[in-house]
């Protein structure tokens, strides 16, 4: 035993450790040091600090993890082994909500048997309690025919019991990438199998790895039944061996489909794939086994024709002897593409092929390969009527009679067409763009409207004190209408990505545009014509008609500072039915039935470059002019027609105007009247009834409870209610809500954020209509994203208050809230 050191000092040291544990750091260390000498003192001190330490270290490990948590992109659910929720970051809540996981992604699973087969298979995983990944197919929100994928993972968790966490991620884009590649290779495979000449591979130990059709046909077998086979089981008695160590070409004999033999040229090359020494060979059946004229001819005939039918481009070059390389061959593929003349391409340069911007980089590119220098496949954009863009792949062409070590007079290009691609990338990069500019604008809106409520509310609460007499009034009104107009700009960011609340009804576009035009006519001014032109039978869109309005307008002003001289404005309607999707620059409009607004002008247009940023936040092609604006007009534009359901797409050439072009889902008599629930020979005006104004209740002996993270709002909300007579309790999260209530039971009114720390503004308003049914409830939020996806949107007994609002606004709609109760 160490000196000094007893039972009794053992059990101080034990204490103090306990009391550093429970954050009397320096009364464990006394308590230590005190328990057997100096020496053993000073040694346990050390490790008491240094658990403290670790203990530090890991609370602070812990607060990392739940920061990376909560700004994670995809969808995280923690659920406990009943399927309750613990923990869910905010994409989670969206996507989860609060119901069985399994039972969410039943309800938008995608009715495919590939996507039934993957839930059975997550659902048996679930079930069981284990971990599983699977990519399932739901059905697009907003577009019940569309699919929007998503990989779903579960993993077991160690604590508590039992739990799991559920992550859900949006991989729509790269599985529409994945599509476009794959039909790419089954195009190539198909090209190959369909060859005229025979095509195979072999491994390191001669055995076949892949056969076209053309050979296996030749063969009188199916590739199938030659994969695994070795080389030397189709050769004949007494033919040609290949040589395996190296590039060969000779006549072979094959074994034929009804036993006997046949004479085939042989090509083969070897290459590395990931440390393996493979064969890549052609075969070109017929060759005369002497090697006589038929044998050549016949030989020459077959490659003419492979060379004319490819579905790539090809081009043989000269560059031997010649002040620039010149086309010597060119097939009718490369001719479609260019949009000339297969004769017309024939001593064309080869630098003429492509855009005149490209050209210095081709002919630097072709020197070193015509010097012998490979050069990878290069990005070109042909010189062609059409925006094509190609990849061009040059080889070098050597002549039968060539030495070894000579430069090739000729090359070979193959130009291989990538618009289909490119367009793709575009419009899936473009899509993320905007999604992710939606986002942030979304994000700052919201923050940006708590901070506006506060201010606006303040203001009103000084206006009381400080009437159009006193000195401070015009400084107070300067401040709320700055915070006015900050208001109105946060508007649009929401509006861009679409989040803004929105009133839907139906309808008529002409009748909408009919009663516009008057303002319309003032706002272009007299240099300026407005003509509308309707079609036949339009039918009825549903739209908010504030900001369908809007959207016009901002259109026709955008077009009213194109024509700085004057010109036309030609707004046009119509009817479309699309069965197949059109592609519009980056936009694709699914198919379906629409209702089309053209809003066309006889402007200056718009540059090419500028029509892909067109609709992007705070772009402005009108810096430093007289009509200098925010940027946000044709951003709004975009994000009303995007949360309507619709498209909007633009089509323009400078010095030729620009014409917009909105696509809305129509809706036709019938659906109205089903929608509306009304009967077949109603009237054809579906406007809500304007009701009789009716006095609100007094606020006498009325007990609110205002529910809200952000201290400045609360405590303006709580002082503007209690000037309106209101009792008014706070609470500053759900939790502290829910134990108020519990005191408070006579609450006649909660009002509560929709996006707190903890408990949520749904989870509360769900609680309360459960625990106090006679309580009414008003939920606020910066945008309504929150609300409109949710359970609670349609109840009649919720009523929603949109950020920023002023005193007037929240003492109308609690003073809303009691009617609704009492009636």
């Amino acid at each position: 035993m160490i000196k000094g050191f007893s039972t009794w000092g053992a059990l101080v040291v034990l204490l103090g450790f306990g009391l550093v544990l429970g954050g009397a750091t320096q009364a464990g260390v006394a308590a230590w040091v005190m328990a057997g000498g100096a020496g053993l003192g000073l040694i346990g001190a050390f490790l008491v600090l240094r658990e403290a330490g670790q203990w530090q270290e890991t609370i602070a490990r812990a607060e990392a993890f739940d920061a990376a948590f909560a700004r994670d992109r995809r969808s995280l659910r923690i659920v406990d082994a009943q399927g309750r929720t613990l923990a869910a970051n905010r994409e989670g809540r969206r996507f989860w909500g609060k119901a069985d996981p399994l039972a969410v992604l039943a309800a938008r699973l995608y009715d495919s048997d590939s996507d039934h087969e993957a839930f059975e298979r997550l659902d048996a995983a679930y079930q069981a309690g284990l971990d599983a990944v699977q990519e399932l197919g739901l059905v697009a929100a907003g577009d019940r025919s569309g699919r929007d994928w998503v990989r779903v993972e579960i993993r077991g968790l160690d604590k508590p019991k039992g739990a799991r966490l559920l992550i859900a991620a949006d991989v729509s884009a790269r599985r529409a990438v994945e599509n476009v590649l794959k039909g790419e290779r089954e195009y190539l495979g198909d090209f190959l199998d369909f060859l005229p000449v025979g095509v195979y591979a072999l491994d390191s130990e001669q055995t076949f790895r892949y056969v076209n059709r053309t050979f296996a046909e030749w063969l009188g077998a199916t590739p199938d039944k030659l994969l695994g086979q070795p080389l030397a089981a189709v050769l004949a008695d007494g033919s040609t061996r290949p040589e395996i160590d190296g590039a060969w070409r000779g006549l072979v004999r094959l074994r034929g489909a009804r036993g006997g033999a046949f004479t085939a040229l042989l090509t083969h090359t070897l290459y590395e794939d990931n440390g393996e020494t493979l064969t890549r060979a052609a075969l070109v059946r017929d060759i005369d086994a002497d090697g006589g004229e038929a044998g050549v001819a016949g030989a020459s005939a077959l490659a003419r024709r492979v060379f004319d039918e490819s579905p790539v481009g090809i081009a043989v070059v000269d560059v031997g002897g010649l002040p620039y390389p010149m086309l010597a061959e060119a097939n009718d593929t490369l001719a479609g593409m260019l949009g000339r003349v297969r004769d017309d391409l024939i001593g064309l340069p080869l630098e003429e092929i492509v855009d005149p911007k490209m050209r210095a980089e081709l002919a630097q590119v072709f020197r070193r390969a015509a010097a012998g220098v490979p050069v990878a496949p290069m990005e070109v954009r042909l010189d062609s009527a059409r925006d094509v863009t190609a990849m061009l792949h040059i080889r070098p062409l050597p002549a039968d009679d060539a030495e070894d070590g000579e430069t090739p007079a000729r090359q070979l290009i193959h130009v291989i067409d990538t618009t289909d691609r490119r367009v793709l990338q575009m419009q899936t990069a473009q899509a993320q763009k905007m999604q992710a500019m939606g986002q942030l604008a979304g994000g700052v809106a919201h923050d940006f409207n708590n901070l506006l409520t506060a201010m606006i509310g303040f203001c009103d609460l000084l206006l009381q004190r400080h009437g159009p007499g006193s000195a401070s009034f015009t400084d107070i009104m300067q401040i709320k209408q700055n915070a006015n107009r900050a208001a109105n700009l946060v508007r649009q960011l929401l509006a861009f990505s679409r989040r803004q609340p929105l009133l839907p009804r139906f309808v008529r576009v002409p009748d909408a545009l009919a009663e516009l035009s008057h303002l319309l006519r003032r706002l272009l001014g007299e240099t300026i014509a407005l003509e509308l032109l309707h079609g036949r039978d339009v039918g009825y869109v549903r739209v908010d008609p504030g900001q369908f309005d809007q959207v016009i307008i901002n259109l026709a002003v955008n077009a009213r500072d194109a024509m700085v001289g004057g010109g036309t404005l030609t707004i046009r309607t119509g009817a479309i039915n699309l069965s197949e999707p059109l592609k519009v620059g980056t936009e694709t409009v699914v198919p379906g039935h629409y209702v089309t607004i053209e809003v066309a002008d006889t402007g200056t247009g718009i540059p090419k470059d500028d029509l892909s940023r067109i609709f992007e936040p705070f772009f402005t092609t009108k810096a430093g002019t007289a009509a200098a604006g925010t940027g946000l007009g044709l951003s709004t534009v975009y994000g009303i027609v995007r949360q309507t359901e619709g498209t909007v797409t633009v089509e323009s050439r400078p010095g030729e105007g620009a014409t917009f072009t909105i696509y809305l889902p129509r809706f036709d008599d019938a659906q109205v009247r089903a929608r509306a629930g009304a009967p077949a020979g109603a009237a054809q005006e579906h406007a809500p009834a304007l009701e009789k104004a009716r006095p609100f209740p007094l606020p006498e002996g009325k007990v609110v409870l205002i529910v809200e993270d952000e201290d400045a709002v609360r405590v303006f909300g709580a002082r503007a209610l209690k000037a309106k007579g209101y009792s008014v309790l706070e609470a500053s999260d759900g939790e502290q809500a829910i134990a108020i209530l519990a005191d408070h039971p006579e609450v006649d009114v909660l009002v509560s954020d929709m996006v707190m720390p903890g408990m949520d503004g749904a989870t509360l308003a769900r609680l309360v209509r459960q625990t106090y049914p006679a309580i009414r409830v008003v939920l606020m939020s910066g945008y309504s994203e929150d609300i409109a996806s949710d359970d609670l949107a349609d109840s009649p007994d919720i009523l929603f208050l949109a950020k920023p609002f002023n005193l007037d606004a929240l003492a109308a709609k609690v003073a809303e809230a009691l009617e609704v109760r009492e009636s």
